[in-house]
């Protein structure tokens, strides 16, 4: 057996594909909401403050729970973590359609945010173990599964509604119970690094005292790119309904914006395991601003492309903080992905409400226009990250 052939060495494709279709099973109803979120403009009444609010605290509780469950899930081995946040994320949305009134749609769908904080960051701790030389590939597999489920999801879920109402929303439960007893049967336990002994602050300085530097620069970029992303994510719904796109249409376009960044997520993860992972940053944040801008103001049918264009460049980079993070920090694994999708992605989308706010006083065309200027910030921090192969 030569080297590149030992165990050590392969992917395990069919662990790598079970934590794929926990992935892909928690963010397929998690997508549900954003793309609803005019027929709950229209059915409560809801402001866009108040729709700012409702992500801004999605996003937020990921920023709380998910760097707790990511310290926790480098520490014990167990499939608790998972499978409880799986079973809170396919439970509780669905019954978002049914919500009387605004504070019970945040609620159930704060407690379906909880349950998408609380599997991430195992599972992604989990795909390095079984990826052999080639994590970056694997960890793009990975993330194509949460991609998929944000392209499918708006897809699936505005076509239901068209056809049956938010009312009928709560007999999804059963797709998501299918998955949820699957993954039960075949998912291995989590590999923990044992250091629970140190405790939280001497745990830190074991993992990330030599490059906390670089992990700060690497989330820096990651929240630079959430606020943009998420901003765009949240309101282009809206704003593509204010110039008469019907709520199917919406869905299609929104699937068309996850779909590409797909496609960019498995090409990134694919070129990062041969080449330098921070010159794929700065090109696809370089491409940002302009993909942006054609997604807002392209004519007619051509906001298709456009949407394919700012997907393919603004999702690009989802999977390569994780893997940088995880290749500077090894015995982390669990808290640093924590940290670039719970801390990055929660914080900038905790920004939504603020971003909602500045909508109702300036327009929402204004905002989503000069938020799409962000990443062009964001090339200084990444100017600075170590080179990483």
């Amino acid at each position: 057996m030569t080297q590149s052939d030992s165990p050590e060495n392969t992917v395990n494709y069919r662990i790598i594909f079970i934590l794929t279709l926990v992935h892909f099973t928690g963010d397929f109803y998690s997508s549900f909401f954003t793309p609803l979120l005019p027929a709950f403009v229209d059915k409560l009444g809801l402001t866009l403050a108040q729709v700012g609010l409702i992500t801004g605290m999605v996003r937020l509780l990921a920023f709380i729970v998910q760097p707790v469950t990511g310290y926790f899930a480098d520490r014990y081995e167990t499939r608790s973590f998972v499978f409880a946040g799986l079973f809170f994320s396919f439970f509780f949305i669905p019954f978002s359609g049914i919500a009387p009134n605004f504070w019970v749609l945040l609620i159930i769908l704060c407690l379906g945010s909880i349950g998408s904080s609380m599997f991430h960051p195992s599972t992604t701790g989990m795909v390095p173990l079984y990826s052999g030389h080639r994590t970056g590939f694997s960890l793009s597999i990975f993330n194509t599964g949460g991609a998929l489920a944000f392209a499918a999801g708006p897809i699936f879920i505005t076509l239901y509604v068209t056809r049956f109402g938010l009312e009928q929303m709560p007999y999804t439960i059963f797709m998501g119970a299918i998955a949820f007893f699957f993954c039960i049967k075949y998912m291995p336990s989590p590999v923990s690094e044992n250091l629970s002994h140190l405790g939280f602050i001497g745990s830190m300085k074991e993992t990330l005292g030599k490059v906390y530097k670089s992990i700060f620069l690497i989330w820096l970029t990651m929240v630079l790119r959430a606020v943009t992303g998420q901003t765009f994510m949240t309101f282009m719904p809206i704003y593509l309904t204010n110039k008469g796109h019907d709520l199917v249409s919406v869905g299609f376009i929104f699937s068309i914006f996850i779909m590409a960044g797909t496609f960019s997520g498995l090409l990134a993860g694919y070129l990062a395991d041969r080449t330098d992972i921070k010159k794929i940053f700065f090109v696809s944040h370089a491409l940002m601003a302009p993909t942006l801008l054609l997604y807002l103001y392209l004519p007619g049918p051509f906001v298709y492309l456009g949407s394919f264009l700012a997907g393919f460049a603004a999702l690009a980079s989802l999977p390569l903080g994780v893997l940088m993070a995880q290749k500077l920090a090894p015995k982390s694994r669990s808290m640093v992905s924590s940290i670039m999708m719970g801390l990055a992605y929660g914080l900038g989308g905790a920004l939504s409400p603020f971003m909602g706010k500045l909508a109702d006083i300036y327009g929402l065309e204004n905002v989503l226009f000069y938020s799409a200027f962000i990443p062009i910030v964001s090339l200084l921090p990444i100017m600075k990250f170590p080179r990483v192969k």
